[in-house]
């Protein structure tokens, strides 16, 4: 073999041993008002209590996935029991070895978020700097490294994320209109880039709440950031508001799903109102309505705000914000991902019974 052969071949070798982007084994479409995955509605021809749950998307809220601190005067909040130490890599191990067992229990969607939620559940104040996105609305390649392992984790379970960028109490930190456009535009070419096909993209997490600095990100304005994701991508789009209220109608016009919040709502006869008002609005075109965040329990009753989404076709979500005590919750690290408590245990068994998982 000449020597310049031996050079294609090497070369060759080189490329073949390069590893290759797997192809996407999970891809969620909206069609009507239902999800499907894989060509297939969620939860075929699967009914309870007489209640049609084909098509609807159950999930929880499971923010902290790609969690870290960088503020070195709040950090130490965090800590694992065991070490005396707070370890992302670790939240992040233990988020993925958990996804089968909510998997087994029915559970299809998480949401996951850039700028993660308040580590203590309910903050004024917040601190601790928790962004994947860097003040000129970069994105931080350790952040997303922990994401791109979750989210092909998911892929790999025939599970959707609902990514989240904007978290308020952290939009804060970004320069401006410029640095909110460039976050978002990156963050559709990331998960673009990456063939991911199981997402539903949130713009952000309670567009209305009046911690946001960032007037772009506000409901007035923020529909002009799903055109900035729709230049670069064709994921699903929407945006929550606060517990109890009904999205603006541009932000309803504008979303391919609507998102709702249960937090505040005590009785679920107002979740059974919620459901039907955003159907009652002008600009409601027939959009899957889902709720992504609810902090209201009592999965032992006959009655709750997970039962009362269901019986007017809305999926539901669960938050469990929890005490950043290695136990209780999924949102106030350190998070023990498990299905380790009551609360937890009774939530996913309702998951199950409805699903028939």
């Amino acid at each position: 073999m000449s020597i310049t052969n031996r050079r294609q071949a090497l070369k060759t070798l080189a490329v073949a041993a390069l590893p290759l982007q797997a192809a996407p084994r999970t891809t969620l479409a909206i069609r009507g008002g239902d999800f499907w995955i894989n060509g297939k509605p969620t939860y075929p021809g699967r009914t309870w209590r007489g209640h049609r749950i084909e098509g609807l998307l159950l999930n929880s809220r499971m923010v902290q996935g790609i969690f870290d601190d960088e503020n070195p005067q709040t950090a130490s909040r965090w800590a694992y029991p065991d070490t005396g130490k707070w370890d992302a890599e670790r939240n992040t191990r233990e988020f993925i070895a958990a996804m089968p067992e909510w998997r087994k229990h029915g559970l299809l969607a998480f949401d996951i978020s850039l700028q993660g939620g308040s580590p203590q559940g309910y903050s004024k104040d917040q601190p601790w700097r928790n962004s994947a996105i860097a003040p000129d609305g970069s994105l931080k390649a350790a952040h997303m490294k922990r994401l791109e392992r979750i989210l092909d984790r998911a892929d790999s379970l025939g599970m959707v994320a609902m990514v989240c960028v904007f978290y308020f109490g952290q939009d804060e930190h970004l320069a401006g209109d410029d640095a909110v456009r460039r976050a978002v535009r990156e963050t559709a070419q990331w998960l673009a880039s990456r063939k991911y096909r199981n997402i539903l993209f949130e713009v952000a997490n309670e567009c209305d709440n009046n911690a946001y600095q960032q007037p772009l990100i506000k409901p007035d304005r923020i529909v002009q950031l799903f055109e900035e994701v729709r230049r670069v991508a064709k994921f699903p789009l929407s945006a929550s508001f606060n517990g109890g209220r009904i999205p603006a109608e541009n932000v309803i016009a504008a979303s391919d799903y609507v998102l709702l919040h249960g937090n505040g709502v005590k009785e679920p006869a107002r979740i059974e109102q919620m459901v039907e008002q955003v159907r009652a609005s002008r600009t409601y075109r027939g959009q899957p309505i889902l709720f992504n965040e609810d902090d209201h329990f009592d999965f032992d009753k006959p009655e709750n705000n997970f039962a009362a989404a269901i019986s007017r076709r809305a999926s539901w979500g669960y938050f469990d914000p929890g005490k950043s005590d290695y136990s209780d919750g999924y949102q106030c690290p350190p998070v023990n991902w498990g299905i380790n408590t009551e609360r937890k245990r009774q939530f996913f068994a309702m998951v199950k019974e409805i699903t028939g998982a």
